[in-house]
């Protein structure tokens, strides 16, 4: 499964935000929460450093 990148998730959400989707709109809401949770994991991963792994304290 190919996994989207930080620009295509936020290009996603816009989408969504344009689209004036919520979180209570059925199978799109869904896709939205989806996205949001993608969206944060994938910041968090990109903004870690290399130093965040030692000593064994890296979340990957």
């Amino acid at each position: 499964m190919n996994d989207f990148t930080l620009d295509e998730l936020k290009a996603l959400l816009n989408v969504f935000e344009k689209a004036a989707v919520n979180q209570q709109d059925g199978l799109a809401g869904e896709l939205l929460e989806r996205l949001q949770q993608s969206h944060a994991a994938r910041e968090e991963l990109e903004s870690m450093d290399f130093d965040d792994c030692l000593g064994g304290a890296c979340k990957l």
